[in-house]
């Protein structure tokens, strides 16, 4: 038993980046900040349970530049995920930073896209959630039935189910769909959200998960359900900058990332 738990300590070091190998002295201070905000991102969709095995993607834009991502390495698990170890990549995909990992190809088709087509969205964040699926399912799609549900309704967009995610001419219909919005169901497959940062990215997706819980709960009842008035929904963006003090993400973001630090700071390696 002794041997085969110093076995797996070994296994997990060779792919878990120690300080020894850490990047952060080979890279700008400002691209270094994105890495680390972006591995706790991915920390945090395994802390809550949104991740699945090795598939889905959380990119970012680095910092002053208009065509390389960070992503990451098809074949970790989202726990496993450290500033160190995300891969940089070109706008197809391409390594651009040596990495024994691979990237999905399917799952950049989709990230690719959003950050070609949107220059604010420096964070594209894409799940299978399995509430957020069933929504996605449901033809009348995400109901104004929770306080939750109405910051994504203000803001929302669908794109229909093409299959695998692997052909380029997809992108096209896609961003279509997308628009301006910053929460999207793609159809039958799962959620994504993009903003300007990794904690607004974060907060939306909790927000527009947590929307999907309520209502497939609320739907289980049996009952009827009440919807939201209109009138509320219209004025729900101008009383959502109030309620975070116009610090979207940043209001809840320091506190994860304190929480992060005191259950597994090996993000930040």
């Amino acid at each position: 038993m002794q041997t085969t738990t110093q076995e797996s300590s070994t296994a997990n070091d060779s792919v878990m980046t120690d300080s020894s190998t850490s990047l952060q002295h080979n890279v700008s201070e400002a691209e270094w900040q994105m890495r680390v905000d972006l591995a706790a991102c991915y920390r945090l969709i395994a802390s809550y349970g949104w991740d699945d095995l090795v598939f889905t993607h959380i990119s970012a834009r680095v910092p002053s530049t208009e065509n390389e991502f960070l992503i990451n390495p098809y074949g970790l698990l989202f726990e496993e995920i450290t500033a160190s170890n995300l891969i940089k990549v070109n706008q197809d995909g391409e390594k651009v930073s040596p990495s024994e990992f691979d990237v999905n190809p399917a799952g950049f088709t989709i990230h690719s896209a959003v950050h070609q087509a949107r220059d604010d969205a420096h964070c594209v964040l894409h799940l299978h959630t399995s509430d957020g699926v069933a929504v996605s399912i449901q033809e009348q799609g995400l109901l104004p039935i929770s306080q939750q549900s109405l910051l994504p309704l203000s803001n929302l967009a669908y794109h229909d189910y093409e299959g695998i995610a692997l052909n380029p001419e997809e992108k096209v219909r896609l961003v279509a769909d997308l628009g301006a919005a910053n929460f999207m169901f793609l159809r039958n497959h799962g959620l994504l959200t993009c903003a300007s940062t990794v904690a607004d990215a974060f907060l939306a997706m909790y927000i527009m998960q947590k929307s999907c819980e309520i209502q497939i709960k609320a739907q289980s009842g049996g009952h009827a359900l009440t919807a939201i008035p209109a009138q509320i929904l219209a004025g729900i963006q101008a009383a959502s900058k109030q309620v975070t003090k116009e610090a979207n993400g940043d209001i809840a973001w320091p506190a994860l990332l304190r929480k992060l630090r005191r259950t597994d700071p090996s993000f930040e390696q």
